[in-house]
């Protein structure tokens, strides 16, 4: 972990089902490393995929285990430099004092994807909150950034709230981009949680010809629907097929974006979808889903699209949100401290909650 003397708290995980709230170490910079005071951290739902034991994460049936254990979990974070190593200041063109955010990602910069500019398909792929020695996360009072991390200064002007959704914010904008939404497409958007309520404000931007969200919780469905959608879908009570064909003249939407995480936002997907239409797929997912995938080929000739964090996209989540076109007003709906970790991990793990924060230092 880069450290020394035990003097700050953080969430450890062990294992699945097996996360601790301990002393550790406090980190110390090396050269064109950052140390950052965590003023708040969200819980992503690969968090709580990965506390619960998802074989994405842990392995299993042959394969190692993804996450390397003992780890600081949590990669959507952001802080105060509190802290510099010989050179790290010029590195980061930062000062002591400055809000800033790393990206998810602490890319190689060797790798033939890193080479070419696709850094955040990293063959290495090192996250922070995943992988100890090299990427501890955020549930701590600090973190340590080393000299590969891509980082970047948040204006004093963004909201606490805005300034942790970055982080997802950013996956989202990667993720409508590689919709490729036209003005005269019908977009639907499966999933309103935290990033599929991005989603929905960033696919408005593009203005769409009808923008459709849909979701099981009426609360995140009326926000969708503050945010911009035309129209909005509760699949445990409207008929969602026959809904998207009285839209489409009965075609399908163009573009179907998965941000459900569950297996049934994809079958459901390739049944809206009309012939030669765009599915893209965000979510992280608990176990694997199965489809019939002649539909994709045979029956209807998809464009399937995969979307994988937020390469480029910090900038200009940090723009738009300077600008007043992307919130996290409504998105950010619960607080903890870390002493509180196991209730904040719950209420995320739930639909009693959309983005929960844990708030270790200053933003307390």
């Amino acid at each position: 972990m880069n450290t020394t003397t035990p003097d700050m708290q953080a969430v450890v995980c062990h294992g699945p089902k097996d996360y601790r709230l301990e002393r550790v170490a406090r980190p110390r910079p090396g050269p064109h490393q950052l140390v950052i005071e965590i003023a708040a951290c969200g819980i992503c739902a690969s968090d709580c995929k990965c506390y619960s034991g998802a074989a994405m994460f842990w392995g299993g049936n042959g394969k190692p285990s993804w996450v390397k254990a003992p780890v600081i979990p949590g990669h959507e974070f952001f802080g105060y430099v509190v802290e510099a190593g010989p050179g790290a200041l010029e590195h980061f063109d930062v000062t002591i004092g400055a809000r800033v955010i790393a990206e998810q990602i602490v890319p190689c910069g060797k790798c033939r994807y890193c080479v070419s500019g696709d850094y955040h398909m990293c063959e290495v792929h090192n996250i922070f909150g995943f992988q100890r020695l090299v990427a501890d996360g955020g549930m701590a009072e600090f973190m340590l950034l080393p000299a590969n991390a891509r980082v970047h200064k948040i204006p004093e002007s963004l909201s606490v709230g805005d300034a942790a959704m970055i982080e997802p914010m950013a996956c989202a904008v990667h993720t409508v981009n590689r919709a490729d939404i036209q003005f005269d497409d019908v977009v639907v958007i499966a999933g309103a949680g935290p990033l599929g309520l991005g989603m929905v404000q960033l696919a408005k931007l593009k203005t769409p010809k009808k923008l459709v969200v849909i979701d099981l919780v009426p609360q995140r469905l009326a926000l969708a629907k503050a945010f911009g959608a035309d129209v909005t879908i509760n699949p445990e009570t409207d008929d969602a097929l026959a809904i998207i064909q009285g839209l489409t003249q009965g075609y399908g939407c163009d573009v179907y974006i998965e941000t459900t995480g569950v297996p049934a936002g994809v079958t459901q997907g390739l049944e809206l979808i009309r012939k030669l239409g765009r599915f893209v797929e965000f979510s992280v997912f608990g176990k694997e889903t199965s489809a019939d995938w002649s539909i994709i080929g045979d029956r209807k000739e998809l464009d399937v699209r995969g979307s994988h964090l937020g390469p480029y996209c910090y900038p200009v989540v940090i723009d738009l949100m300077e600008r007043g076109l992307l919130t996290s007003r409504g998105i950010v709906t619960h607080n903890f401290s870390l002493n509180e970790w196991e209730a904040a991990f719950g209420i995320a793990n739930s639909f009693d909650s959309i983005k929960v924060l844990l708030k270790p230092g200053r933003s307390a």
